[in-house]
């Protein structure tokens, strides 16, 4: 929900037109929950994404109950550490090990942001400086560990992805 609600931020803060619409459901007492944030220059007519662009899944649960949501050609955006055999056949795929990568950074709470720098980095649909500000204005001031642990996983889950592309022999500097 906090990667959603940041995405929604900082598109917000761009001038885009976005909704965000979470889902809690049943899933509030230990399952997943999952929201549908839509950015777009055009006024949007509803919140709900039945075929979405991108996908970006972190645990199992989550791949087997959206993965047929993503448009031919989408990205996809998978936390490895939880969904070790994830594949989708025309996708664009950024899969890298979210959670182990997490923990080394200190919290496993940060492989969101991890998945959120690559989904940024490969979608190129915002600004980093505008995920940054979002980031700032809603991390809790009194908690400047938790900001500072949030801004490193998201830019280096950037870096996973610019890493990626520099082995393919791709440009794929900031924005």
């Amino acid at each position: 929900m906090f990667l959603g609600r940041v995405l929604a931020e900082a598109a917000c803060a761009e001038g885009k037109c976005v909704t965000w619409l979470p889902s809690y459901g049943a899933e509030v007492r230990g399952g997943t929950a999952n929201c549908m944030v839509t950015i777009s220059s055009l006024e949007i007519g509803s919140p709900f994404i039945d075929k979405a662009d991108a996908l970006i899944i972190l645990n199992e649960p989550s791949m087997a109950k959206f993965k047929d949501r993503l448009k031919a050609h989408g990205l996809l955006v998978v936390n490895a550490s939880l969904v070790p055999q994830a594949s989708a056949v025309g996708a664009v795929m950024e899969k890298h090990a979210f959670t182990d990568k997490a923990l080394s950074l200190g919290s496993a709470k940060v492989a969101n942001m991890l998945a959120l720098g690559c989904f940024v980095a490969a979608s190129k649909v915002l600004k980093t400086s505008s995920i940054l500000n979002a980031l700032k204005a809603m991390v809790s001031q009194d908690r400047p560990e938790l900001a500072q642990l949030n801004t490193e996983a998201f830019l280096h889950g950037i870096k996973l992805v610019q890493h990626k592309d520099k082995k393919r022999g791709i440009d794929n500097g900031p924005r």
